[in-house]
């Protein structure tokens, strides 16, 4: 059975597997004589938070459907944050406002384990651990609608800095359907200098509205949210804000991540810069394509700061140059600009060597950040077509270390050229598909690179002995923006970091003192740098030729942290007993065959989901493009805590486990079952996964089943444990 399905059929399939939960969620009690009732599902999930100097407060607003044919009552349980405090329930029954209460962790825990016994579903044992709401819901209208509005503050930690909140959004993947409407809104106000926002578990959108205040919203329709919202954010006086975070696992490896920010506005201190526009105006070019790319970069063109300097070079057979030097950027050469763009014609070939060293010979400043923004649909047809020494040439011409930004538009692009040409000159390469508006993708990416703030960057890390960093190459920072370095490191304690970069012609060093202290809460680093360096790995492979050692690393790490791609996908369904070196040289034929194209849909799908793994700054998810772009999911892989489980014959299977290891049997349901959580939660998040689980624990390993063990001794749980 394949384990690769489109990713629309995937959340139907799994909307069959759930009960009836929300965020928080209801329980319906059936009525007398009704064995059970239809799972609820949510209409919608509206969560409105107000940060104002550490105190936030979260407003949440839920629209419950019933499917069945009675009213029904049922148990509404809201898991909560840590110290936080409901302030308001809003639930009323015939105009009387109904009443909670507020259970403490070990209420909550035996509130847990009786649903659990009761309706056979392990699914809620995630949330042992937890204070709860609880409150009884009445009536639930027949195929009607309840509406359940809940209030609550908390203090957020500042921890050098550094603030975090988390918003328990994961178990809306239990609605019986996909959420129509899920949308969280955060706004944080601060004294002090907001410097980074980050999520590492969500693709958020951050508005930056000025140094104070920022507005952080999560939109999505029709979909299960699987995992709590964690948002970080840090305030800072600094010109330049850095904050760490770090993790240990159970074998004493260290993960760091670091997150750097400047300041939002320069006021009117940007620093001047160079930047060239390359555009092909070939005859594939013709129509839409060309029009698009003139109003992309006419914005551009608007865009840019008094002092900056700017030259335009369109290529075809032969170039067409805007000016024989660049120019500073007064309105009137904009408008002479913007008159000579839309004078272009499409026709001929595609030059794209004499384009590229016409554009290198003009630069003429190393003080100056220097960009080239490069526009092409095709293949070199004209003048130098060897790739290879057309990228040998750039390299020897870039003598000022020009950043060039590709764009490759439509799929008959060379991917594995544009992404080497990118890439060894110190920038990214980004695709626009055929449905896609060049317009869009080029002027949303200029508006982020519009005002470098520190150029040609290097990270110190001092005595933690860091390693293994990703990106390899740092990229530059520009206004509004923020960079998350991951990587590995051996010692804790106290450390300085050093930051240094250009910033227009003065070279400038930010010192940080920081203590790097392994914590709990940041168990998602290990896997946020495990996908960058599989990223990074693949893209060494695909541009540089089959090496098996790489190969044998990806296959290890993918296994490990349950990161799938298109090329480790079979690890899903492979047997826990295979040798890895027999699913190293599986995965290494897949990538053989699929990087042997350099051209076509393939080809650039594949550039841009290891383009994404590269720069990988949420919780990766097991979602790839396959051949023909289309979105494809897989399944049989879950990550709970900071363990990785395959599904191996119905039994979710822990990655650490081995055959050889002394196994316990445990009847689920059982008090054996609960006595593990009760003595260690996180175990509770292992057996949600389902019915059927084998876990690896230091002592030996479980497996839940249908019979075994009903009760432990002390003695034998802390043999286990």
């Amino acid at each position: 059975m394949t384990r690769r399905i489109p990713l629309i059929a995937a959340i139907a399939l799994l909307a069959f597997a759930a009960t009836a939960q929300a965020d928080g969620f209801i329980i319906p009690i059936p009525p007398p004589g009704v064995p059970r009732v239809p799972p609820l599902s949510i209409k919608y999930h509206r969560v409105n938070v107000t940060i104002q100097d550490q105190v936030a407060t979260t407003q949440v607003d839920q629209v419950f459907i019933s499917h069945f044919h009675r009213d029904l009552e049922g148990t509404y349980i809201f898991p909560i944050p840590e110290e936080a405090s409901i302030s308001k329930f809003s639930m009323y029954t015939d105009g009387e406002e109904i009443q909670g209460q507020i259970l403490d962790r070990d209420q909550a825990r035996r509130i847990y384990e009786q649903i659990v016994r009761r309706q056979q579903d392990p699914a809620i044992l995630e949330y042992v651990g937890r204070d709860m709401f609880k409150a009884r819901v009445y009536p639930i209208p027949a195929h009607g609608e309840k509406r359940i509005g809940l209030d609550y503050s908390e203090i957020l930690k500042l921890d050098n800095g550094l603030c975090s909140y988390t918003y328990s959004l994961d178990t809306e993947r239990f609605s019986a359907q996909p959420i129509q409407d899920v949308s969280v809104t955060i706004d944080i106000h601060s004294r002090a200098p907001i410097k980074t926002v980050y999520s590492p578990t969500h693709k958020i959108t951050v508005n930056k509205l000025n140094d104070h205040h920022a507005r952080v919203t999560y939109v999505e329709e029709n979909t299960r949210p699987d995992r709590d919202l964690v948002l970080y954010y840090s305030v800072s006086e600094k010109e330049m804000g850095l904050n760490l975070l770090a993790y240990q696992d159970s074998n004493g490896a260290g993960f760091f991540l670091a997150m750097i920010s400047p300041q939002v506005r320069l006021e009117g201190k940007e620093i001047a810069k160079d930047i060239f526009f390359l555009l092909d105006t070939s005859g594939s070019m013709k129509g839409k394509k060309l029009s698009q790319a003139k109003d992309a970069l006419a914005f551009c063109l608007r865009g840019l700061n008094p002092q900056d300097r700017f030259n335009l070079v369109a290529f075809s057979t032969g170039l067409e140059t805007f000016s024989a030097e660049p120019l500073t950027a007064g309105s009137g050469e904009i408008e002479r600009a913007a008159d000579f763009l839309q004078g272009l014609k499409a026709s001929g070939g595609t030059n794209i060597h004499d384009a590229l060293q016409e554009v290198l010979r003009q630069i003429n400043s190393s003080a100056r950040p220097t960009m080239i923004i490069f526009l092409t649909d095709g293949l070199p047809t004209v003048g130098l077509t060897d790739t290879d020494k057309i990228l040998e040439k750039a390299r020897r011409a870039n003598e000022r270390r020009a950043r060039i930004f590709v764009f490759g538009v439509g799929y008959d692009v060379n991917t594995h050229f544009l992404d080497r040409l990118s890439t060894e000159n110190g920038a990214v390469s980004e695709y626009v598909r055929p449905e896609e508006s060049i317009e869009v993708k080029v002027s949303r990416f200029y508006s982020k690179v519009a005002n470098p703030v520190l150029t040609q960057l290097s990270l110190q890390f001092g005595r933690m002995e860091a390693a293994q960093i990703y990106p390899k190459d740092l990229p530059d920072l520009f206004q509004g923006s923020q960079l998350i370095v991951l990587g590995r490191y051996k010692r804790d304690g106290s450390t300085s970091i050093s930051l240094q970069g250009r910033s227009g012609q003065r070279k400038k060093r930010f010192t940080y003192q920081v203590s790097v202290r392994s914590e709990e809460r940041n168990q998602f680093i290990p896997r946020l740098w495990a996908s960058r360096k599989i990223g990074y790995l693949l893209d060494q492979i695909r541009l540089h030729g089959q090496n098996q050692e790489l190969v044998d690393e990806i296959v290890s790490l993918s296994k490990q942290y349950g990161i799938m791609t298109e090329y480790t996908s079979f690890l899903v369904d492979a047997e826990v007993h295979v040798a890895e070196h027999e699913l190293a040289e599986q995965a290494g034929r897949l990538m053989a065959d699929a990087f042997e194209k350099k051209s076509g849909a393939g080809a650039v799908s594949r550039s841009m989901d290891l383009g994404s793994l590269k720069i990988q700054a949420t919780a990766p998810g097991n979602v790839y493009r396959d051949a023909r772009g289309r979105v494809q999911q897989i399944i049989g892989v879950k990550r709970a805590g900071n363990k990785t489980f395959y599904l191996k014959k119905d039994v979710w299977t822990d990655n650490d486990y081995h055959p050889d290891q002394n196994v316990v049997e445990v009847k689920r349901f059982s008090d054996a079952y609960f006595q593990l959580i009760r003595r260690r939660a996180v175990m509770g998040r292992y057996l949600a996964l389902g019915e059927r689980v084998i876990v690896s624990l230091p002592g030996g390993a479980v497996r839940i089943g249908d019979a075994g063990k009903e009760s432990f001794t002390d003695r034998e749980l802390d043999a286990l444990l």
